[in-house]
């Protein structure tokens, strides 16, 4: 793969020089999207972020789909389940009051209160290599709660309770095993583990 830097480029090589048949998704190719998003050597991880350097070379770099979806051709997977969980949580903001005039402020120590959680871009690396997500394809996964989180802690949302509810089923956060594979694999190094506890603790104690 000579004149290559990145798993990605090592794939264009392949599919422009040496089979036009393989498919992959990517987009942005600068590790905003989450398009890119396969096991490679074992790992969950994105390909544009992945430089080969870092691989060892000498062996065979194995490359799969993400595990837990159902695989569409060669590295696409079905993302429709992962992206259903994530509706269910509702990802967006939900007030009360009439519609302001002018934005809706926050304090900066509220915008901080889930600052991390605002990182997902929902490329599923978190949530495919999770265990539990691979042998109960109804788990909510922990990137639909991690978005979830994003709002739960939102002081200008009026919703955390509902979610807080759609969460407290026995697929949402009860299901998690705490392996720590989420945080392992998340590319944009959002702790997600400790967003799953939090809102684990937040279902208990409503205390939001």
């Amino acid at each position: 793969m000579h004149g290559t830097d990145r798993v990605l480029d090592a794939l264009h090589k392949v599919k422009w020089e040496i089979d036009g048949s393989l498919t992959f998704r990517r987009s942005c190719a600068h590790g905003i999207c989450g398009s890119d998003a396969m096991r490679i050597n074992g790992r969950n991880r994105l390909a544009c972020k992945t430089l080969l350097k870092d691989l060892d070379t000498s062996k065979p770099v194995i490359v799969e789909p993400i595990k837990g979806l159902p695989v569409e051709k060669d590295l696409i997977v079905d993302m429709e389940p992962f992206f259903q969980s994530y509706r269910e949580v509702m990802p967006f903001l939900v007030a009360n009051t009439p519609a302001p005039t002018a934005e809706r402020l926050q304090s900066p120590e509220e915008r901080q209160r889930f600052d991390d959680t605002t990182k997902c871009i929902l490329c599923a690396a978190c949530t495919s290599s999770c265990p539990v997500f691979w042998t109960d394809g109804q788990y909510f996964g922990p990137a639909a709660i991690v978005n979830a989180h994003r709002f739960i802690f939102d002081s200008r949302d009026d919703a955390g309770d509902m979610r807080l509810e759609v969460l407290n089923d026995k697929e949402g956060v009860w299901r998690c095993r705490t392996t720590f594979n989420c945080t392992d694999a998340c590319p944009r190094g959002i702790e997600v583990t400790k967003a799953i506890q939090e809102v684990k603790t937040a279902v208990i104690t409503r205390s939001l």
